[in-house]
Formats: structure tokens, sequence, C-alpha cells
């Protein structure tokens, strides 16, 4: 039985290293791309060191799965507000019954109905919290649920994965709703904002009235204080309010790539990770005039896939190579570089093959969410090609 074991571990070993090696600047050794096309034939190539190789045929690495534990952990419930903005009440007023003693009824009914309206306000808000952190917790489940599943291992496709990932799409979709509520709440809020503003200037204007007697003045003093509170009251509201919307924008912007990267990981029946572009960061170097077909042949190539097969599975260790670069350096590009052998009749057919191939790779790229704006696309023949290949250049 032990022999067995050795035998069938030591085949496992090299399928994987036969199917997929990364041996370069600080990128782990993929394990998961060749395994499923039939052996070395389709090899993608990264530069990286082999100590950080990853287990079970994850692309991605330790480094993601914690990632997604830590997520399902936390909830990824975005950070919302939690002040609950109740205005208090005014205390009962002695009519004196003269004509400023009737407008400072008047001027407390108006106070009275623009504290209902923050009350409203507050409700509505708190409500509007409550749908989007259930909503997020439901809409995290699933996701953990679905990259729980990539990670032990799946079928490429798998409708049970696609059901959930439409789940979590409308979960999604909920999020965004309550953000479009809070835009319409918002503009509420800056109504009962311009409201406050002028009740405290009539406030303030009902002092130069006369025929008033000292407990007209002593009411209005209250009036006055209670409607400075209530200003400042429904000012907080308004900017704690726009503060949930801007992170909801941002986390729902985060979330939709990392859905379509999600989307790719159930096509491909493989774990990949967050959306790379929640990775890149700052003004990517622009590309050479050649798109950097130049760097064949004198520059390492981060990652190589050798198109020798109808069907080469690449994409594991191409996110793999490319998140480990973004991890180290936020601000880089890429070159995506279509090769196809020099030489012989059928090398302008061989070439066009090549960049429908590097078109495959690039439309790749994009659907894991690295952004257009940090890829070139350019082709070129070499002499050390045997097949066409796509060279993936670190910029």
């Amino acid at each position: 039985m032990l022999a067995i074991r050795r035998t069938a571990a030591l085949i496992a070993a090299v399928v994987v290293l036969g199917g997929c090696s990364m041996n370069g600047q600080g990128t782990d050794r993929g394990t998961g791309s060749g395994d499923r096309s039939g052996g070395p034939s389709a090899a993608a190539q990264t530069q990286g060191s082999s100590a950080g190789r990853s287990q079970g045929g994850s692309g991605s690495g330790g480094s993601n799965q914690m990632r997604a534990t830590q997520l399902a952990l936390n909830g990824g419930i975005p950070s919302l507000g939690t002040t609950v903005f109740e205005p208090e009440e005014l205390p009962q007023f002695e009519t004196t019954g003269t004509f400023v003693g009737q407008k400072v009824q008047e001027l407390r009914g108006d106070l009275d109905q623009l504290k209902q309206q923050i009350s409203e306000h507050n409700q509505r808000l708190q409500q509007l919290r409550s749908q989007t952190r259930d909503a997020a917790r439901t809409y995290h489940s699933n996701v953990a649920r679905i990259n729980t599943r990539l990670q032990l291992g799946t079928t490429p496709g798998n409708p049970e994965l696609v059901r959930m990932w439409n789940q979590a799409r409308r979960r999604l979709g909920t999020v965004e709703q309550t953000v479009n509520e809070m835009n319409q709440l918002s503009n509420q809020v800056s109504s009962t904002a311009r409201l406050a503003s002028y009740l405290l200037e009539s406030v303030q204007a009902a002092y130069g009235l006369s025929g008033a007697v000292e407990r007209d003045h002593e009411q209005l003093a209250v009036l006055e204080d209670s409607t400075n509170r209530t200003v400042v009251l429904i000012d907080r509201l308004a900017n704690e309010l726009a503060s949930d919307i801007a992170r909801q924008n941002s986390y729902l912007q985060r979330e939709r790539a990392n859905l379509s990267t999600l989307s790719l990981a159930i096509k491909n029946g493989e774990f990949y990770g967050d959306s790379l572009s929640n990775q890149a960061f700052g003004a990517p170097t622009p590309p050479s005039r050649a798109g950097g077909a130049e760097r064949v042949g004198s520059d390492q190539p981060l990652v190589v896939i050798r198109f020798d097969q109808d069907t080469v599975n690449y994409e594991q260790a191409l996110y793999s190579a490319v998140r480990r670069v973004l991890d180290r350096r936020p601000e880089a590009a890429f070159d995506v570089v279509a090769v196809a052998p020099q030489g012989g009749e059928q090398s302008a057919l061989a070439l066009s093959k090549a960049r429908r191939q590097a078109e495959r790779v690039l439309r790749s790229l994009n659907a894991m969410g690295l952004p257009p704006n940090r890829v070139s696309l350019s082709a070129t023949t070499s002499q050390r090609a045997n097949v066409n290949e796509v060279h993936v250049y670190v910029r």
C-alpha cells in the first residue's frame, strides 16, 4: 500500500512539473495550468523561485486562500457609519398671548416638523444600512462557498457554481439598489438642511419684532439653541450619508471586478483570487513603439505560453504570476507578444494565428481585472520558436 502511494505521488509530481513551471522574479511555481491539457506540451513557463510553490493545484497560492478565508470570516461587509441621528424633544411653551408669543408658537411648530423629518431620514438611513449589511453578508457567503469549491477542485463551468454566482450577483445588485436609494435620501436631507437654515434665520429675526414680553424672548432663546443643534445634527447626517455612499461605490467597483474574475474561474474550474484591478495602482510606464516585440530574445519573459495543442489551459499560472508582480509593484504594466516560428512558407499564417492566440491571452488578463491601459499587444517572429508562443513581459 505504501509503495502504491509513493508511485502515485511521483506520477502527480511529474504531471505538475511538466504542465506548468515558474522560475523567476519572486513568482511562485504554479501547478494548475498544464495538467489538464495533457502534459508538458501545454507549458506556461514563468520566472520565479520554487520556494513558494503552491500546493493542491492552486496557481494563486496560499495567500489567496488566506484572503478568501479572512473575507469569509469578516463577512466582507462594506464599512458604513453607525451614528443614530435622533433629534431632542422640545419642552412645552407657555402661551403669553402676545403677537410675538403667537410667532414663537408657529416657529415651535415648524421646528417640530423639521425634527420629525430628520427622525424619518434617520430611520430610513438605518434601514438602508441594515439592508446593505444583510445583502453583503449573503453575497460574501456565496462567494466564499464558490471559492471553497474551486480550491477543492471542480469541473469547468459547474452549473452549481454558476447558480451560486448568479445568486451572488443578485445580492450585489441589492447593495447597488441601496446606494441609489441613499442618493435619493441624500437629496431629501439636503432639502431639509436648507429648511433648517431658513428656520434658524426666522427665529433670529423674531427677536426684532415689537410687542414682546420677557417670556417671549426666553422661549425664542430656547428655540434658537434647539434649532442650532438641529442644524448641526442634520449637517452630520448629510456628511455621514455622503461617506456611506462613497464607501459603497468603492466597494461595488471592487466587487464587480471580483465577480468578473470569479466568473472566469468558474468557467475554467480553477481558483484565482481577487480581481487584478484591486492590485493595480499608480501610473504605468507607457509601452514602446514596438509594443514589446523588440524584447523577444533579449529580455526574460515573465510567462511563456506554448500553443502546440488545440487546448492550452494557462489562465491559473498566468493569474498567479501577474498577481505576484502587482503585489510587489502595483504600478507595473505588461507587454503581451505573439511569437511565431521564423521562416517557411506558412510564416505569415503562423504569425496571424499567434496574434489571435495573444489576443486570447489579452482577453484573459482583462477578464481577470487587469485594466486595458496596463497591457500592450504586439507580434513578431523568432528563430528560437518551434511552435506559436505568447510571451508576457513586465514593463
